[in-house]
C-alpha cells in the first residue's frame, strides 16, 4: 500500500482542502505525509524536516506549520518541504522519484480559461509521475465558450 504520501501545496486554502482525505488514507496505511511546496522565493530551503529551523514569518511557512503539526497531533509521522523552483510540476515529479514516493495527493482548483491552453500543475503532475496520483477536484470550472456559441448568442436578439 502508499507508506509515503506526497502532499504538493500551493498555499491557497482550495489546495489545502486535500488535507482531510489525506489524513484518513495515511491513518489506514500507516504512511508518512510530507508536504510540499515549491516557489520562486527564498523563504526557507527546507522546514520542518530536520536539516534546517523553520521560518514562521511567512504565511506559506505558517500554514506548512500548522497543517504538520494538526498531522502529527492526529499520530501521523508528517513533515514539509519548501523547495525553490520556477516549475512546480518539474520540483513535485522530482522530489517524488528521488524520495521514493508512493502516492501524490493533491487538489485540483484549475486556473480559468488560461488552464485550458497552458495546462496546470495537476495535469503536468498526473501526465509525468512516477506513482499514482491522487486528484481532488475542489472548484468546479467552466469549459471556455465555443466560437460557435459565441457567435450564435451575439446573433441573438
Amino acid at each position: 500500500m502508499f507508506k509515503k504520501i506526497l502532499v504538493p501545496l500551493d498555499g491557497s486554502d482550495l489546495a489545502a482542502q486535500i488535507i482531510p482525505q489525506v489524513e484518513t488514507l495515511a491513518k489506514h496505511a500507516n504512511a508518512q505525509v510530507t508536504l510540499l511546496s515549491v516557489g520562486s522565493s527564498n523563504i526557507c530551503a527546507i522546514g520542518g524536516a530536520g536539516e534546517a529551523a523553520p521560518c514562521p514569518e511567512t504565511p506559506l511557512a505558517n500554514q506548512l506549520e500548522q497543517i504538520t503539526a494538526r498531522l502529527k497531533a492526529a499520530g501521523l509521522e508528517a513533515n514539509w518541504i519548501y523547495k525553490l523552483g520556477r516549475h512546480p510540476a518539474q520540483e513535485i515529479v522530482a522530489y517524488a522519484e528521488e524520495n521514493q514516493v508512493d502516492l501524490i495527493a493533491l487538489a485540483s482548483h484549475g486556473a480559468g480559461e488560461v488552464a485550458w491552453v497552458l495546462g496546470s500543475v495537476a495535469k503536468r503532475v498526473m501526465d509525468h509521475a512516477p506513482v499514482s496520483v491522487l486528484l481532488l477536484r475542489v472548484a468546479e470550472i467552466e469549459p471556455p465558450t465555443l466560437k460557435s456559441e459565441m457567435f450564435y448568442s451575439m446573433q441573438t436578439p
